[in-house]
């Protein structure tokens, strides 16, 4: 089959490489019909990855239809529309019984626990793809769902979610989303869904920008953000931010941002393990932090229901579609952020 594969930084290539196989009876094999690019792989792409491993398949958000499910799956059979989780979890623990499959006791680090960081776990963004437990990481996609807005929910949305619901955003609260990529548009959507009064964006990129305020999102376009918020909101700041991005630098804007008693969650990926966290400000303006890894398969009930039912719109942060066999070409322009690019779906059939 074919595939994108990581050869190094900024060297993806579309590539020939074995069909996957069943591992065991509790497998399934995926037709992959959209995948899509999450800048989380940018930090694969940029040589930042969690592998030293060359070669391997990447990405993590894909949708596709079964067609091999192992003898003990007992959710899905061959023919079936299915999403498959970005987050992988196991079918034995109690945790991913409950759908909090990042605190899986059976599978051991981010290797086993994601697509498409290693050689241990083949990505997404080919032709098929393996699926382990898949009655635990495949979810059925309800009629009602495009391949375009259950791709958006393997991952980003949910992330998304996931960052809101942890900011416990209430009715009538301001929030501050730093950071306007996929997540970011789509958190800013689950916080007017959730009832906040006013939302701020901020992002560096105008098209963006130009994105987030066409669906209500007031944006930042001052040189010093912070000072922007609080003239907006009488001098406290908002009551939430949600960090989109993982730079060191958004990290302490998001906690800057924010009012006395403040909420602040992190949902973007950040390496640095020698982060300066200002805990005397934190301590000070008495705030929540929050920062995690989002369990897909705990956030997807919801957001299927939300996006069948129209109320969530997870396709509008789809800009692009290219054909897989360009796949090297849209890394280049996701990392650009050219073209008003926002989310890239690849289509592994084009």
């Amino acid at each position: 089959m074919k595939a994108l594969t990581f050869h190094g930084p900024r060297d993806i290539r579309y590539s020939e490489v074995p069909d996957p196989q069943l591992q065991d009876d509790r497998a399934a094999i995926i037709e992959v019909t959209r995948v899509s690019i999450c800048g989380s792989d940018l930090h694969i792409y940029h040589g930042e990855g969690f592998s030293e491993d060359l070669g391997f398949c990447v990405g993590h958000e894909a949708v596709g239809v079964v067609v091999e499910a192992g003898s003990a799956v007992d959710r899905h059979r061959a023919g079936d529309r299915v999403l498959i989780p970005a987050s992988v979890g196991c079918t034995r623990c109690p945790e991913c019984g409950e759908g909090r499959t990042s605190m899986c006791r059976t599978r051991s680090g981010a290797l086993e626990k994601c697509y498409g960081l290693g050689s241990r776990l083949q990505g997404s963004q080919a032709q098929f793809v393996a699926v382990p437990d898949a009655d635990r990481n495949l979810f059925t996609i309800p009629d009602e769902l495009s391949d375009d807005a259950a791709v958006v929910l393997t991952d980003a949305a949910s992330t998304a979610w996931y960052g809101a619901r942890r900011a416990r955003i209430s009715p009538c609260e301001s929030v501050t989303v730093i950071g306007l990529g996929p997540i970011g548009q789509l958190a800013a959507q689950h916080a007017l869904l959730m009832g906040a009064a006013e939302v701020f964006g901020i992002d560096p990129v105008p098209e963006r920008r130009q994105m987030a305020a066409a669906q209500g999102v007031r944006v930042v376009e001052a040189e010093d953000p912070v000072a922007q918020v609080r003239e907006w909101t009488g001098g406290l700041g908002s009551h939430v931010a949600v960090e989109a991005v993982g730079a060191d630098v958004t990290i302490e804007t998001a906690q800057r941002i924010v009012r006395r008693t403040g909420r602040v969650s992190v949902v973007g990926v950040n390496q640095n393990k020698k982060y300066s966290f200002h805990m005397e400000r934190a301590q000070v303006k008495e705030l929540e932090f929050a920062i995690g890894l989002c369990s897909v398969q705990f956030e997807l009930p919801t957001l299927i229901e939300l996006t069948r039912t129209g109320r969530l719109k997870p396709e509008a942060v789809i800009t692009h579609c290219i054909p897989l066999s360009e796949g090297a070409e849209a890394y280049e322009l996701m990392d650009s952020r050219a073209e008003g690019v926002c989310k890239i779906v690849l289509d592994p059939r084009a």
